[in-house]
């Protein structure tokens, strides 16, 4: 999988903002959260097997 793009990322934050109830002051938290996820979201894939890693 690629990198996420930075534009990616945010509309992620913010999804995962919104879902947290619009926190205030927790921007950088809410990006790199979504920064993480993206970034993983292949090795949870079910598709991957242990000969594929």
């Amino acid at each position: 999988m690629e990198q996420p793009t930075k534009e990616q990322i945010i509309h992620r934050a913010y999804e995962l903002w919104e879902q947290a109830g619009k926190p205030e002051g927790r921007d950088d938290e809410f990006y790199h959260l979504a920064e993480q996820e993206l970034r993983n979201a292949d090795k949870s894939s079910t598709l991957r097997t242990p000969d594929s890693l």
